[in-house]
This record gives structure tokens, sequence and C-alpha cells, in this order.
């Protein structure tokens, strides 16, 4: 199962984040951390030193990315973090702070082996009351980091599909 420290880890190497900007993009989103809180959220899951992020300080981040690569909106305020995360959460604050139409999610997917249609996409946005709702399973969110590591880090690769 992907957890909240593979989520941040696999963000940062995919966008090669030193310690200060992970610092830093909290704190976009009026978040403090400290840079031992970073350090130890990063670590590999087999240290036993690594602490568990919660979906508040990651739904935080991911806030302070979306500012970080958009901006925040005219008038608008710091959003607040989500107390509860889902998969299909993480997808839409990553597709935002990507500015990401559902052509680059599609061919995000399709770099990282994954065929989908336009229609399995969208049903990852919907609100969950929705009948045409899907919700986002480990290996959909997975495979989408996996296919912008490959864009983002892994240029050769990309021209090769």
């Amino acid at each position: 199962m992907i957890n909240n420290n593979d989520i941040i880890r696999r963000i940062r190497y995919i966008f090669d984040f030193s310690d200060d900007q992970m610092i830093g993009i909290f704190a976009k989103a009026d978040f403090s951390v400290t840079r031992s809180q970073v350090s130890q959220w990063l670590k590999k899951d087999d240290d036993p030193e690594i602490r568990a992020i919660e979906d508040q300080y990651l739904a935080s981040f991911l806030n302070g990315l979306i500012i970080e690569k958009r901006g925040l909106k005219e008038g608008a305020s710091v959003p607040i973090p989500e107390k509860r995360l889902t998969n299909n959460i993480v997808l839409r604050k990553l597709k935002i702070a990507l500015n990401y139409r559902d052509e680059d999610m599609l061919g995000t997917y399709d770099l990282a082996g994954v065929k989908m249609s336009k229609h399995e996409l969208s049903a990852f946005f919907r609100k969950p009351t929705q009948k045409q709702f899907r919700q986002c399973k480990d290996q959909y969110l997975r495979n989408f980091l996996k296919g912008l590591q490959i864009k983002m880090r892994n240029p050769n690769e990309k021209q090769k599909s």
C-alpha cells in the first residue's frame, strides 16, 4: 500500500527538492516544519527513525506545491489542509500544481505503461456522491508518480516511448 511517506519521497525525487526547498514549500502553505521533521519523513521505510507524515501535513505540502508552481489565486487565502487525504485528492492536487489537462495526465500514465481513457480518468476527479465517481486505487497513483518521474527525471526514456 502506498503511504504518505512514499508519496512525499517520490515527489521530492521527481522535482529534485532540497530540504530547504521542502521547508519553503510547507511555508507557502503557512505550515512551519523543521529540517528534522522533513528528514524523518523522508527516511526509508525500514529506518527505525522514520516518522509517518500525517494527512494534514502532506495536504499542506501539496497545497504549498500548488502555490509554488502556480502561485496563489488573486484575492484567495492559503487553502486549509484536509484532515483526511485520499488518493483522489492527492492526484487532484498534483494535477492542479502541474497545471495538467486530461491529455497531460493520460500522457503521463502512458509513460508508465498504463492505458486509460478520458472517461476513466475523469471518474477520479468527480465528487464521491456522483454515480461515475471512481476511487483512485494505489496502483493508479503509483503509476502516475512513476510516469511523472520518467517525464521529469529521465528525458531519454521519454524519447524512446
